[in-house]
Protein backbone atom coordinates (compact mmCIF):
# COMPACT_ATOMS: atom_id res chain seq x y z
CA UNK A 1 0.00 0.00 0.00
CA UNK A 2 3.03 1.97 0.93
CA UNK A 3 4.18 1.60 -2.64
CA UNK A 4 1.13 2.74 -4.50
CA UNK A 5 0.80 6.03 -2.04
CA UNK A 6 4.60 6.64 -2.80
CA UNK A 7 3.77 5.90 -6.98
CA UNK A 8 0.78 8.59 -6.38
CA UNK A 9 2.23 11.07 -5.25
CA UNK A 10 5.11 11.07 -7.30
CA UNK A 11 2.95 11.02 -10.39
CA UNK A 12 0.79 14.56 -8.94
CA UNK A 13 4.59 16.24 -8.22
CA UNK A 14 5.29 15.79 -11.71
CA UNK A 15 1.94 17.16 -12.76
CA UNK A 16 2.70 20.14 -10.51
CA UNK A 17 6.11 20.42 -11.54
CA UNK A 18 5.02 20.76 -15.40
CA UNK A 19 1.80 23.11 -14.52
CA UNK A 20 2.94 24.89 -11.57
CA UNK A 21 4.46 28.13 -12.81
CA UNK A 22 4.15 30.96 -15.64
CA UNK A 23 6.49 30.58 -18.15
CA UNK A 24 7.32 32.93 -21.37
CA UNK A 25 4.48 31.01 -22.99
CA UNK A 26 1.72 31.85 -20.81
CA UNK A 27 2.23 35.63 -19.84
CA UNK A 28 5.24 36.57 -21.99
CA UNK A 29 4.48 39.60 -24.82
CA UNK A 30 5.27 40.44 -28.36
CA UNK A 31 5.84 36.57 -28.81
CA UNK A 32 6.46 35.35 -32.57
CA UNK A 33 4.46 32.45 -32.81
CA UNK A 34 2.57 30.61 -35.36
CA UNK A 35 0.52 28.97 -33.02
CA UNK A 36 -0.65 32.25 -31.71
CA UNK A 37 -3.38 34.84 -33.32
CA UNK A 38 -2.07 37.08 -36.51
CA UNK A 39 -4.17 40.36 -37.11
CA UNK A 40 -3.89 42.51 -39.64
CA UNK A 41 -2.71 46.06 -39.66
CA UNK A 42 -5.10 49.15 -39.35
CA UNK A 43 -4.85 52.75 -39.93
CA UNK A 44 -4.82 54.99 -37.14
CA UNK A 45 -8.72 56.84 -36.82
CA UNK A 46 -8.60 59.70 -34.33
CA UNK A 47 -11.09 59.77 -31.59
CA UNK A 48 -14.48 61.26 -32.57
CA UNK A 49 -16.28 63.07 -29.77
CA UNK A 50 -19.28 61.75 -28.28
CA UNK A 51 -22.33 62.17 -26.37
CA UNK A 52 -21.57 63.00 -22.84
CA UNK A 53 -18.43 64.18 -23.39
CA UNK A 54 -16.71 67.49 -22.11
CA UNK A 55 -14.43 69.73 -23.70
CA UNK A 56 -12.69 73.08 -22.29
CA UNK A 57 -11.73 76.19 -24.14
CA UNK A 58 -10.10 79.42 -24.22
CA UNK A 59 -10.79 82.32 -26.50
CA UNK A 60 -7.78 84.65 -27.19
CA UNK A 61 -8.22 88.39 -28.77
CA UNK A 62 -7.03 91.47 -28.66
CA UNK A 63 -10.00 93.02 -28.00
CA UNK A 64 -9.59 94.09 -23.97
CA UNK A 65 -12.65 94.81 -23.85
CA UNK A 66 -14.55 91.23 -24.98
CA UNK A 67 -11.44 89.20 -23.56
CA UNK A 68 -12.23 91.01 -20.03
CA UNK A 69 -15.90 89.78 -20.34
CA UNK A 70 -14.91 86.44 -21.85
CA UNK A 71 -12.54 85.69 -19.28
CA UNK A 72 -15.44 87.75 -16.39
CA UNK A 73 -17.34 84.72 -17.48
CA UNK A 74 -15.30 81.97 -16.80
CA UNK A 75 -13.68 82.79 -13.65
CA UNK A 76 -10.08 82.54 -14.33
CA UNK A 77 -8.15 85.20 -16.87
CA UNK A 78 -6.40 83.33 -19.36
CA UNK A 79 -6.99 79.78 -18.12
CA UNK A 80 -8.80 76.74 -19.25
CA UNK A 81 -12.24 76.71 -16.88
CA UNK A 82 -15.97 75.52 -16.89
CA UNK A 83 -16.34 71.92 -18.74
CA UNK A 84 -19.31 71.76 -21.56
CA UNK A 85 -20.77 68.81 -21.93
CA UNK A 86 -22.13 67.54 -24.90
CA UNK A 87 -26.08 67.02 -24.82
CA UNK A 88 -27.79 64.02 -26.45
CA UNK A 89 -28.79 66.01 -29.50
CA UNK A 90 -24.69 65.97 -29.99
CA UNK A 91 -24.95 69.88 -29.32
CA UNK A 92 -23.35 71.58 -26.56
CA UNK A 93 -24.04 75.59 -24.91
CA UNK A 94 -20.95 77.75 -25.15
CA UNK A 95 -21.82 81.01 -23.65
CA UNK A 96 -22.30 84.17 -26.41
CA UNK A 97 -22.75 81.26 -29.24
CA UNK A 98 -26.06 79.14 -30.21
CA UNK A 99 -25.93 75.64 -29.77
CA UNK A 100 -23.32 74.02 -31.53
CA UNK A 101 -23.02 70.63 -32.81
CA UNK A 102 -20.11 68.78 -32.29
CA UNK A 103 -21.10 64.79 -31.56
CA UNK A 104 -18.93 62.81 -34.70
CA UNK A 105 -16.02 65.86 -34.95
CA UNK A 106 -12.57 65.72 -33.86
CA UNK A 107 -10.34 67.46 -31.51
CA UNK A 108 -9.31 69.91 -34.19
CA UNK A 109 -12.42 69.98 -36.76
CA UNK A 110 -14.48 70.96 -32.82
CA UNK A 111 -11.80 73.64 -32.13
CA UNK A 112 -11.96 74.92 -36.13
CA UNK A 113 -16.04 74.71 -35.71
CA UNK A 114 -15.62 77.16 -32.74
CA UNK A 115 -12.88 79.52 -33.94
CA UNK A 116 -15.27 80.30 -36.86
CA UNK A 117 -18.37 80.07 -34.43
CA UNK A 118 -16.30 83.20 -32.28
CA UNK A 119 -15.58 85.08 -35.42
CA UNK A 120 -19.02 86.14 -36.43
CA UNK A 121 -19.34 88.17 -33.23
CA UNK A 122 -15.22 88.63 -32.94
CA UNK A 123 -13.08 88.66 -35.75
CA UNK A 124 -9.58 88.28 -34.69
CA UNK A 125 -10.78 85.42 -32.18
CA UNK A 126 -8.68 82.60 -31.69
CA UNK A 127 -9.63 79.56 -30.20
CA UNK A 128 -8.15 76.40 -28.23
CA UNK A 129 -9.72 73.51 -27.42
CA UNK A 130 -9.30 69.77 -25.74
CA UNK A 131 -11.34 66.87 -24.27
CA UNK A 132 -11.32 67.24 -21.00
CA UNK A 133 -12.96 63.92 -19.72
CA UNK A 134 -9.76 62.07 -21.60
CA UNK A 135 -9.53 58.88 -19.44
CA UNK A 136 -9.76 54.87 -19.72
CA UNK A 137 -10.79 52.45 -17.16
CA UNK A 138 -8.78 49.59 -16.10
CA UNK A 139 -10.94 46.49 -14.27
CA UNK A 140 -9.65 42.84 -13.27
CA UNK A 141 -6.48 41.41 -12.89
CA UNK A 142 -4.42 43.96 -14.14
CA UNK A 143 -5.15 46.71 -11.06
CA UNK A 144 -8.56 48.32 -11.37
CA UNK A 145 -8.77 52.33 -11.99
CA UNK A 146 -9.70 55.22 -13.76
CA UNK A 147 -6.41 56.46 -15.39
CA UNK A 148 -5.86 60.02 -17.64
CA UNK A 149 -4.91 59.91 -20.99
CA UNK A 150 -1.77 61.80 -21.14
CA UNK A 151 -1.02 61.72 -25.26
CA UNK A 152 -2.51 61.32 -28.60
CA UNK A 153 -1.87 57.19 -29.93
CA UNK A 154 -1.67 55.93 -26.38
CA UNK A 155 -0.99 52.34 -26.53
CA UNK A 156 -2.64 49.06 -24.96
CA UNK A 157 0.91 48.40 -23.13
CA UNK A 158 0.98 52.33 -22.17
CA UNK A 159 -2.46 52.07 -20.69
CA UNK A 160 -1.65 48.71 -18.87
CA UNK A 161 1.47 49.67 -18.17
CA UNK A 162 0.03 53.01 -15.83
CA UNK A 163 -2.17 50.51 -13.77
CA UNK A 164 0.61 48.50 -12.62
CA UNK A 165 1.07 46.12 -15.92
CA UNK A 166 -1.15 42.57 -16.02
CA UNK A 167 -0.90 40.36 -12.99
CA UNK A 168 0.49 36.98 -13.95
CA UNK A 169 -3.29 35.10 -13.12
CA UNK A 170 -4.74 37.46 -16.32
CA UNK A 171 -5.57 36.20 -19.00
CA UNK A 172 -3.68 37.18 -21.69
CA UNK A 173 -5.92 35.14 -24.67
CA UNK A 174 -8.92 37.36 -24.07
CA UNK A 175 -8.46 40.53 -23.29
CA UNK A 176 -11.59 42.74 -23.62
CA UNK A 177 -11.35 46.44 -24.55
CA UNK A 178 -15.41 47.53 -24.23
CA UNK A 179 -15.60 50.77 -26.37
CA UNK A 180 -18.77 52.77 -26.25
CA UNK A 181 -20.03 55.05 -29.68
CA UNK A 182 -22.33 57.73 -28.22
CA UNK A 183 -26.11 56.44 -28.32
CA UNK A 184 -25.18 53.45 -30.35
CA UNK A 185 -24.30 50.06 -28.65
CA UNK A 186 -20.73 49.67 -27.76
CA UNK A 187 -18.03 47.80 -29.39
CA UNK A 188 -16.85 44.60 -27.66
CA UNK A 189 -13.12 44.22 -28.93
CA UNK A 190 -11.29 41.28 -27.37
CA UNK A 191 -8.29 40.06 -28.54
CA UNK A 192 -5.03 37.82 -27.60
CA UNK A 193 -2.28 40.74 -26.18
CA UNK A 194 0.81 37.96 -26.29
CA UNK A 195 1.05 38.05 -30.21
CA UNK A 196 3.58 40.87 -31.88
CA UNK A 197 1.23 41.52 -34.22
CA UNK A 198 -0.94 43.24 -32.28
CA UNK A 199 1.13 46.33 -33.53
CA UNK A 200 -0.60 48.55 -35.31
CA UNK A 201 -3.45 46.71 -35.12
CA UNK A 202 -7.06 48.15 -34.36
CA UNK A 203 -6.60 46.54 -30.97
CA UNK A 204 -3.11 48.55 -30.55
CA UNK A 205 -4.27 51.64 -29.43
CA UNK A 206 -6.71 52.81 -26.57
CA UNK A 207 -9.27 55.57 -27.12
CA UNK A 208 -11.30 58.14 -24.52
CA UNK A 209 -13.98 56.34 -22.81
CA UNK A 210 -12.38 52.84 -23.18
CA UNK A 211 -13.13 50.03 -20.86
CA UNK A 212 -10.17 47.23 -20.27
CA UNK A 213 -11.11 44.45 -18.99
CA UNK A 214 -8.83 41.39 -18.23
CA UNK A 215 -10.45 38.25 -16.38
CA UNK A 216 -8.64 35.52 -14.39
CA UNK A 217 -6.71 32.58 -16.14
CA UNK A 218 -8.62 29.80 -14.97
CA UNK A 219 -5.88 27.61 -14.80
CA UNK A 220 -4.41 30.47 -12.57
CA UNK A 221 -5.22 28.81 -9.49
CA UNK A 222 -3.03 26.07 -9.86
CA UNK A 223 0.22 28.35 -10.16
CA UNK A 224 3.07 29.90 -8.73
CA UNK A 225 4.33 33.33 -10.04
CA UNK A 226 8.07 32.03 -9.20
CA UNK A 227 9.68 28.36 -8.57
CA UNK A 228 10.57 29.43 -4.89
CA UNK A 229 6.64 29.79 -4.41
CA UNK A 230 6.30 26.48 -5.99
CA UNK A 231 8.83 24.49 -4.16
CA UNK A 232 7.25 25.91 -0.63
CA UNK A 233 4.33 24.90 -1.67
CA UNK A 234 4.73 21.34 -2.86
CA UNK A 235 7.08 21.16 0.48
CA UNK A 236 4.49 22.32 2.77
CA UNK A 237 1.49 19.54 0.17
CA UNK A 238 4.29 16.68 1.34
CA UNK A 239 4.80 17.92 5.06
CA UNK A 240 0.96 17.69 5.44
CA UNK A 241 0.53 14.80 3.80
CA UNK A 242 3.52 13.08 5.59
CA UNK A 243 1.63 13.99 8.72
CA UNK A 244 -1.82 12.70 7.85
CA UNK A 245 -0.43 9.49 7.14
CA UNK A 246 1.29 8.85 10.16
CA UNK A 247 -1.99 9.16 11.64
CA UNK A 248 -3.63 6.47 9.77
CA UNK A 249 -3.25 2.82 11.23
CA UNK A 250 -1.48 0.30 8.84
CA UNK A 251 0.33 2.59 6.46
CA UNK A 252 3.61 2.21 7.53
Amino acid sequence: MMKKIIQHISFVLLLLTMTGCYGYRQVGLLQEREDLPQYDSAAYEPYRLQVNDEIIYRVVTMDETIAKTLSANNNNAGQYANAYRIYSDGTVDIPFLSPIKLEGLTELEAQDTLKKAFREIIPDADVKLAMYNKRFTVLGDANSGVYNIYKERMTIFQALAMSGDLMNSGDRRHVRIIRPHGNAEPEILEFDIRTNSIIDSRYYYVYPNDLIYVSRDQGSFYKQSSYSGFLALITSSVSLLITVLNYIPGVW
